[in-house]
């Protein structure tokens, strides 16, 4: 214990929310110091990685032949390893005081539901990169903490986690999970759902960034009645001739599109409603449903959920950064928790 202390004073000890859509890092003590896109923009011959974040997402469908910009994380598992790795290393670098010589200590979110070989894959490219130590903690639970939700104590709490690439609603009581489903669908599958509709529908292609702007601006879960019907124009090329066009979509449209999506969602809720023991499921009612990740940010997403199941749903301060500010905490906090459980 007292050499992981002298250890931990001079590394930059942090937590890693390693998103299918964004990789975020909190060190210990300073808070969320890097926040970009998971993507990686490699070499087709070598494979070698030629940018990463943020400069690599802007090269997304627009790069030459022999460039590609690839996402290595799908439905918030590795993909692709060697690229991962890549990744992981460089944003470590980025964070992590080279003048010190103390490799860090690292706690990583993870979906729920992910295989012990995808757990495997994890920890090795965080070894790789340079962790001293690796401790792997559920996304949700993650998330739970980060939300400040009184996990600790002897009561239900439901935590609903829409990542890039997963859902995971778990119930949780006494600082561990009671019970956890997951499914492989998040906001990415939003911005699928729409290219696949507007290409079916229109015979518009669209593009993943013009799909995810259309989703902020106007995407929505739940519509009011009163609110005013909103319309956006969507730039795209045209299946059949190959050239530009613009098409207007209104919000109504996109809700109908978006509700395939939205039921598997409320279905997996709905199971762990049923499957939650009575006393836990009358504090869940007493006490609401939270919601976190990036995906919950949808428009009215909250609404639709409360509604279908009549348990009151909140939307957590920062849903965004749950899991990561997480992430931190659970390093800041170790000794409320059984380590054992969560050191790989």
């Amino acid at each position: 214990m007292i050499i992981d202390k002298i250890l931990g004073f001079f590394s930059s000890d942090m937590g890693i929310d390693l998103g299918t859509a964004n990789t975020l890092i909190h060190v210990k003590g300073e808070g969320i110091v890097l926040c970009e896109p998971s993507v990686v923009a490699v070499h087709v011959g070598s494979r070698k990685a030629l940018a990463v974040g943020t400069e690599a997402k802007r090269m997304l469908g627009r790069t030459p032949k022999d460039i590609i910009a690839i996402r290595p994380m799908r439905d918030g598992v590795i993909a692709d390893f060697d690229i991962v790795e890549e990744m992981i290393r460089y944003f470590i670098k980025k964070v992590h005081n080279r003048k010190l010589f103390v490799r860090p200590r690292v706690v990583i979110g993870i979906p729920t539901g992910i295989t012990e070989v995808e757990k495997r894959a994890v920890k090795e490219s965080a070894e790789q990169a340079g962790a001293r130590e690796i401790f792997l903690i559920e996304e949700s639970l993650a998330a739970a903490i980060g939300a400040n939700v009184p996990i600790q104590e002897p009561a239900g709490n439901m935590v609903i986690d829409i990542g890039g690439g997963t859902t995971e609603v778990s119930v949780i009581s006494l600082g561990g999970m009671v019970i956890s489903n997951s499914i492989r669908i998040g906001g990415n599958e939003f911005d699928e759902t729409l290219i696949q509709y507007v290409k079916k529908v229109y015979g518009l292609i669209i593009g993943e960034r013009t799909s995810e702007d259309v989703k902020i601006k106007i995407g929505n879960a739940y519509l009011e009645k009163h609110k005013k019907v909103e319309t956006i124009e969507i730039r795209g090329r045209d299946a059949a001739t190959g050239l530009p066009r613009i098409l207007e979509m209104d919000s109504v449209e996109i809700k109908e599109c978006f509700n395939d999506p939205l039921e598997q969602i409320l279905d997996v809720v709905r199971e762990t409603l049923d499957q939650t023991p009575p006393e836990l499921a009358a504090d869940i009612v007493e006490r609401g449903i939270v919601m976190t990740g990036g995906g919950s940010l949808l428009k009215g997403l909250p609404k639709f959920i409360a509604r279908e199941t009549g348990v009151p749903v909140v939307l957590a301060e920062n849903p965004l950064n749950c899991v990561v500010l997480g992430t931190g905490k659970f390093l800041e906090e170790m000794s409320k928790f059984n380590t054992n459980v969560f050191r790989q």
